[in-house]
């Protein structure tokens, strides 16, 4: 099993550690391998600091990249969402979740579906669990551009016409009725395949003995997981209720 990242960041910068043991203390520090093209998962044994001499690869460069990779960001639980802005609520979910999406979809997924086919006969679940995520990879693009464009746009053109007390504000009104309708039939279909993926993935539970990579996957499945539930939650149950309240404050006008 991995190792809780939080309590093994002197393992980051010891390189007479093997490869995979970094990796199993902190999964990020996938991402940094696989970028100066070092083999962290069946041939993973060897020490950093040996791999690095043999690959002629900057340790020092390694060392900033496993620094940047598995810094830990908090943020409080006690933000007052509801208190915010709606422009700003809407730039603080295109910039730290909807960018989070477009990042990790190309990655992940791919990822996904090969260690699937290279692991089919040891790893079957692990297909299917690629299936639902291509699944969920293909509504989330078309749904978060669609929030991008058009829905974010009209909540911020709205939203400015209400608080500059805009006297024909209510000619900007075109109702967001349909647009979160089909929005929030997204949103089921979102939150159906990240429960089906929850269930596939035993709640990303990682089997006894499983291979490095494996438990990368599962890690990364995780946080996609986390991160998407707080998306939806910060859209459904403040951004869309507080914008059609502006709404109908507008038409009343």
């Amino acid at each position: 099993m991995l190792l809780n990242k939080s309590n093994n960041t002197q393992m980051m910068y010891d390189f007479d550690r093997s490869v995979d043991e970094i990796v199993k203390a902190d999964y990020r520090a996938a991402d940094v391998f696989k970028k100066h093209m070092i083999n962290y998962c069946c041939t993973g044994q060897v020490s950093l600091q040996a791999v690095c001499m043999e690959k002629n690869i900057d340790i020092n460069q390694v060392r900033n990249d496993l620094e940047l990779a598995t810094r830990d960001v908090r943020i409080p639980n006690d933000l007052p969402y509801g208190e915010w802005k709606l422009e700003f609520l809407i730039d603080y979910i295109i910039h730290i979740h909807h960018d989070y999406i477009y990042r990790i979809l190309p990655n992940l997924g791919p990822s996904l579906m090969t260690f699937a086919s290279g692991h089919s006969k040891k790893y079957p679940e692990v297909q299917q669990v690629s299936v639902v995520f291509e699944k969920l990879s293909a509504i989330l693009l078309l749904h978060n551009r669609h929030e991008d464009e058009i829905i974010f746009p009209y909540i911020k053109q709205i939203d400015s016409a209400f608080r500059r007390k805009e006297p024909y504000g209510n000619l900007f009104v075109r109702t967001l009725r349909k647009p979160l309708s089909t929005a929030e039939k997204d949103h089921l279909q979102i939150l159906d395949l990240l429960t089906e993926l929850k269930q596939l993935t035993n709640h990303f539970t990682v089997p006894e003995k499983a291979c490095t990579n494996y438990q990368v996957l599962y890690h990364k499945l995780e946080e996609f997981h986390d991160n998407l539930l707080q998306h939806k939650f910060l859209e459904n149950n403040i951004l869309f209720p507080r914008a059609i309240a502006v709404e109908q404050q507008l038409l009343q006008k």
